[in-house]
């Protein structure tokens, strides 16, 4: 029968060997590297679980001195709970996707909340999101930003519509420090334009920049749209207006005005109907309530 050192030892064998399995498959340049670092990770989580159950946090320090000595890299105790958790995260929820890198998994390992880990794991997976626009979506809060019902639809895995997914607040950059108490619209719209791509990646995913100002003639009247927008993944346009005061039910009347604007003079019979957001300073969910049209949400926006 074997003793103890002989299965602390056989353990750390097994570690090892999967280790040096993998740094030599890591020197193929392909994209198929990454997948096995991942499963190489899972396996070794399996051994590492049945290590700490049994001999606790000595051991792992005694084993990332070992694999760090004898393989020439920094295999630190805390890499080495990061593995743990990620077999963790797996055995929880085994549906997820063992497709994502190692430095993907490794961004979101500080995560407590699995819900919050399943979203964005199909974030990265649906837009194919590099480490650093993880990292900025993570940093923003976008799932904390989106509401209950949403968050609980996901869950559930039930269908989303564009609206549920438009974050609140809507985050602008605030490079010039403008004062928010005194702030006006042509200022925030300005904002917005200094950096486009920034504030249609607040939004979601799929918005792409149309106009500002956009010149629309009704009667004889001539109005402006204060950005127009296309979301390519729901094919539809987005009218945004820009409210630097609190939500007031004349801004409902007009947005929707601009949207059937949009329907039926530039929407192409294949593309859904027009989105409306109303961006304002504070919103007002009374004033919502008696919105009988889904396709406009208010979102009130956060300068930074």
């Amino acid at each position: 029968m074997k003793n103890d050192k002989d299965l602390k030892d056989n353990y750390y064998n097994e570690i090892k060997g999967k280790l040096l399995e993998d740094i030599a498959y890591s020197a193929v340049k392909n994209i198929s590297k990454e997948r096995h670092r991942v499963e190489t990770y899972y396996e070794i989580g399996k051994t590492l679980v049945l290590v700490d159950k049994q001999y606790g946090k000595a051991i792992i320090k005694e084993y990332s001195k070992k694999l760090t000595a004898e393989l020439g890299k920094k295999y630190t105790p805390s890499l080495l709970y990061k593995i743990i958790q990620f077999y963790n995260i797996f055995e929880k929820v085994p549906t997820l996707s063992g497709n994502l890198s190692w430095s993907i998994w490794y961004e979101m390992l500080s995560i407590k909340d699995i819900n919050k880990i399943i979203y964005y794991v199909y974030q990265c997976e649906q837009h194919n999101l590099s480490v650093r626009e993880l990292r900025d979506r993570i940093k923003s809060k976008e799932y904390e930003r989106l509401d209950d019902e949403t968050k609980l639809k996901l869950i559930n895995k039930k269908d989303t519509t564009i609206t549920d997914l438009i974050p609140n607040p809507i985050i602008i950059k605030n490079v010039n420090n403008a004062n928010v108490e005194y702030l006006k619209e042509k200022v925030l719209q300005q904002m917005i334009m200094e950096d486009i791509p920034s504030f249609l990646k607040s939004l979601g995913n799929g918005y792409t920049f149309v106009e500002n100002e956009y010149k629309i003639k009704i009667g004889d009247t001539f109005n402006s749209i204060d950005l127009l927008l296309f979301n390519i993944e729901y094919n539809s346009y987005i009218v945004i207006e820009l409210k630097v005061t609190e939500l007031k039910k004349e801004h409902i009347g007009q947005i929707h005005v601009y949207m059937n604007y949009i329907d039926s003079n530039v929407k192409k019979i294949n593309q859904n109907k027009t989105i409306g957001i109303i961006l304002v300073r504070k919103n007002n969910q009374f004033i919502m309530e008696y919105c009988s049209d889904k396709r406009i949400i208010s979102r009130e926006y956060k300068l930074v």
